[in-house]
């Protein structure tokens, strides 16, 4: 009679158990790689929203405002506008359909604005941030927020930043040099930020990417869900990767547009 070749039992569980190795060894690589292109995209973002906002400025002559009519003991009422600089950006990112729609001497959170505000923008959107909703309290969320100054060396009192409430800045106000300002950064981690709202303007008061209990509920901040920083768009339009071991002080001169700090290097 032939005989019948096969595999045994013992050769089976062999090649399963190597094939389990490999999978365990593929898995990691297929998450960075990912995890790499999560980033780019984010990072792509940023140069959109840094071509965005050097066009502002060619035609307005100066940045938007942070926020007009800011947060504060008014914020999210339906009486001041606080309209925030990712608003008046929209006409510069590919949104000029929304930017329409926006009543901007009407209050974000008001009625007027409800079906400009719903809109979910991905320019705006980190593609790393897990979220159930790319909505809140029916507004269309934003990952990235205005740099209004820091609080790391002392009081951002007056604000140091590159966005400000109310007023937009100029390149000449920037006197610390554009490719050493940050006016963007992610802040992925503050549960209330909206594009139509200037509740996505802040001052950096700690590292990047810090997960401090007593902060991380209270206070918007540079976080991100990217490994080992957070991405930043500088007043120059050039996007870079802000690592969270980022010395404290360079990180406070990279937060302020006229801090008179020597030249830093943020790599």
């Amino acid at each position: 009679m032939p005989v019948r070749s096969g595999y045994t039992l013992v050769e089976l569980l062999v090649a399963i158990a190597i094939i389990g190795v490999l999978v365990s060894l593929l898995l990691p690589a297929v998450q960075a790689a990912r995890q790499a292109a999560r980033r780019m995209s984010c990072t792509n973002n940023l140069h959109q929203i840094g071509v965005g906002l050097l066009g502002y400025h060619a035609s307005h002559g100066r940045f938007p405002p942070g926020c007009v009519e800011p947060r504060g003991p008014a914020y999210r009422d339906f009486t001041s506008r606080q309209m925030a600089w990712s608003a008046f950006l929209l006409s510069f990112v590919e949104q000029r359909e929304v930017h329409a729609l926006i009543d901007f001497s009407k209050p974000s959170y008001g009625p007027e604005n409800a079906d400009a505000a719903a809109h979910v923008l991905s320019v705006y959107i980190c593609p790393s941030v897990v979220r159930d909703s790319y909505l809140r309290d029916g507004q269309g969320v934003c990952d990235y927020g205005g740099i209004y100054g820091e609080a790391i060396t002392g009081p951002n009192n007056p604000a140091k930043g590159a966005m400000l409430n109310k007023d937009g800045l100029s390149v000449r106000d920037i006197t610390d040099g554009t490719a050493h300002t940050l006016i963007v950064s992610e802040d992925s981690a503050w549960s209330d930020m909206r594009w139509i709202c200037g509740g996505n303007l802040f001052e950096q008061s700690d590292r990047i990417n810090s997960r401090d209990p007593t902060t991380l509920a209270v206070e918007n901040e540079i976080r991100s869900e990217h490994p080992g920083g957070a991405n930043g768009l500088f007043c120059d339009g050039s996007a870079r990767f802000l690592s969270e071991q980022m010395e404290l002080g360079v990180l406070a001169a990279i937060c302020t547009r006229a801090g008179g700090e020597i030249d830093h290097d943020v790599d």
